[in-house]
């Protein structure tokens, strides 16, 4: 069986069937081609697909084993099902258990987005040439404003936006569409104003956000992008495009937000996902009354 061929023809499949976005695939192709150069010839054999799993425990953490894993039963699975494998599918004889850790998500904190967001409109307001800080704080407060994954903010189209009434269409894994309403007439103004400045550029890629020769504003450029604004903040935290993300679930959790709506927000298929972020808001929570309830600042005397 040449597997390299098959994976080809499951990629394909992924793209085309599944509709996967092109993140996902690359995942895929990475994790695929890795194991497929590992096992050789032996890809049939419980055996060396047992002895890959090991490698990869000992090379990198249990999150990137788990997806690594899961990319390789999914090709597995897609072989039995095209009735393309001699035999049994090997993955079913393997049993594989992990301890499952807690790792609560990083957020930014309010005074470093205040800040950020202050520092960035200082700029706007003394620079001559404001096409490219329109831009950029455009994106900062997309993020903030809907919680929306990089890759996401990066491949709107301008028909994605209806800046009159702030309801952006994303779409997300898998390409499910969702919708987010901007409330905030001040970041539609700050819209509009990028769009007149660019609408040239914009309407010839049909991206909503482009770089200077016109083309699509990419992920990474994104994440260049807010690490020079952070440093020119003074904030001495590492921020991330995805820690917006997840300050938005948190604070909106703060401020009693159902977390149903959150889930709808953020497009997450499962409330497992979101439920991750009630632990953050109830160690703010805790924080609050430990720090502010009335009680613990009154003097009480008991009888000795």
């Amino acid at each position: 069986m040449d597997m390299i061929k098959e994976m080809e023809q499951y990629l394909e499949f992924c793209q085309y069937r599944k509709e996967l976005n092109k993140n996902t695939l690359k995942a895929y192709r990475i994790d695929l081609k890795q194991y497929i150069f590992f096992c050789q010839k032996d890809v049939l054999l419980k055996s060396k697909i047992e002895e890959y799993i090991t490698e990869l425990h000992k090379k990198y953490k249990q999150k990137t084993v788990k997806r690594k894993i899961a990319s390789i039963k999914a090709f597995y699975q897609y072989l039995e099902e095209e009735g393309r494998l001699d035999g049994d599918n090997p993955f079913a004889k393997i049993r594989i258990k992990f301890k499952e850790t807690e790792r609560l998500p990083r957020i930014i904190s309010r005074g470093d987005i205040e800040r950020l967001l202050n520092d960035m409109y200082t700029i706007l307001d003394q620079s001559e040439q404001g096409a490219v800080i329109y831009r950029d704080l455009s994106i900062i407060e997309m993020f903030f404003a809907t919680g929306a994954r990089v890759y996401e903010v990066s491949n709107l189209k301008r028909q994605d936006i209806d800046l009159d009434n702030g309801m952006i269409k994303i779409f997300g894994k898998g390409s499910k569409e969702r919708y987010v309403q901007i409330g905030s007439q001040e970041i539609l103004q700050l819209m509009k104003e990028y769009y007149r400045m660019n609408q040239t550029e914009i309407d010839k890629s049909g991206f909503f956000f482009v770089n200077r020769w016109g083309k699509r504003f990419s992920e990474q450029s994104i994440r260049r992008m807010l690490k020079k604004y952070s440093l020119l903040a003074g904030i001495a935290s590492h921020i991330t495009p995805h820690m917006f993300r997840h300050s938005v679930a948190t604070y909106l959790l703060e401020e009693g937000v159902d977390i149903m709506y959150i889930q709808k927000i953020l497009g997450h298929s499962s409330i497992k996902t979101t439920q991750i972020y009630l632990h953050i808001a109830s160690k703010k929570q805790m924080e609050i009354l430990r720090e502010r309830h009335p009680r613990n600042k009154m003097m009480i005397r008991r009888a000795a």
